[in-house]
């Protein structure tokens, strides 16, 4: 734990030196549980907002996400270390990840389902393996390719014409995911120059002001069931609720900052799948909502090569503590 912040160790340069360029293989294998914890912490703080924006609007939930959330990173790093370094690519990242929190919140506003929308997203590991590329230089080998590219025919299947998810919210929604491959890259960049802390901090900082914008968006604006009043300042239970979805978001946006400075953005992406199984339970248990067959068996095909890139890691690391006992003997 590094200086008040919560989840992992730090890199061993963070900031101010460089870290490696490829961590060791129990350094990802930590990384990748790190960014397991950070989806499913997510996925509650979407179920969260998803319950609660009937009341408050789209717009409304990014303003409180912003003030609590900013409010909750400045607490818990003890208001350490939240100093943006690279400004430019922190400025960029966190408007583009307030724009992505927009087009959600819509989707959701407008009866797109959570484990929907998570199925729409798991098209975003592709999108980073490819962009790890040229971004990060990062070596792929052919297990990761066919993995990856085993998870994406998974996504195809869920997202066919004629099914559940052909709908235009669904186009609204994989536009989003392109941004937040980019976005997802962009932390795996600031992780050499910023620290979790300030990528939390100012991500969520930006969603109030961007919402604050939204706001003349009728379809992004307050409901006209509450009026003007309600949909700023809600019931103190919506408040509170929005308070612990604002806590939620903070405690992922570190966990995420922690995580992709440990492993590589090749072996995260199948990670970027779990919220599907997350999204299925948390929505039949909260409204009841079944996903058509064609979501259920794509899911299973994305978790398997989420599962097979975790053994990977696994391998790697087992290889690497041999090459050590033979160096050493």
């Amino acid at each position: 734990m590094r200086q008040g912040g919560i989840g992992a160790a730090a890199p061993r340069a963070w900031p101010g030196g460089t870290p490696l360029a490829m961590p060791t293989g129990e350094e990802a294998v930590r990384g990748l549980a790190i960014v397991a914890l950070g989806y499913a912490v997510i996925s509650l703080a979407d179920a969260t907002v998803k319950w609660v924006m009937p009341l408050t609007g789209p717009a409304v939930a990014m303003v409180w996400r912003g003030l609590f959330g900013g409010l909750a990173v400045l607490l818990l790093s003890r208001g350490r270390a939240l100093r943006a370094v690279n400004r430019p690519l922190l400025l960029a990242r966190s408007l583009l990840s307030a724009g992505v929190s927009a087009a959600w919140y819509l989707a959701w506003s407008l009866g797109v389902s959570l484990a929907d929308s998570y199925a729409v997203a798991a098209a975003s590991p592709l999108l980073m393996t490819l962009l790890a590329i040229p971004l990060l230089g990062e070596r792929v080998g052919w297990r990761r390719w066919c993995s990856t590219a085993v998870g994406c025919a998974g996504v195809l299947f869920m997202l066919q014409p004629g099914g559940e998810l052909w709908r235009w919210e669904s186009a609204l929604l994989l536009a989003a995911t392109a941004v937040m491959a980019l976005t997802r890259i962009w932390t795996r960049m600031l992780t050499r120059t910023d620290t979790p802390d300030s990528m939390a901090f100012w991500v969520l900082a930006a969603q109030a002001p961007v919402g604050l914008a939204l706001l003349a968006w009728p379809a992004m604006g307050l409901p006209a069931a509450t009026g003007a009043a309600g949909g700023l300042l809600p019931p103190l239970w919506a408040l509170a609720m929005l308070a612990g979805f604002a806590l939620l978001n903070a405690l992922a946006q570190i966990l995420f900052g922690r995580g992709y400075a440990l492993a590589p953005v090749s072996a995260i992406a199948p990670f970027e799948y779990t919220p599907l199984l997350w999204g299925i339970g948390l929505g039949f248990l909260l409204w009841g909502e079944v996903p058509a067959w064609t979501t259920l068996g794509g899911a299973a095909v994305v978790v398997a090569a989420g599962l097979y890139n975790v053994h990977r890691e696994r391998v790697r690391r087992a290889e690497e503590r041999a090459a050590r006992l033979r160096a050493g003997g």
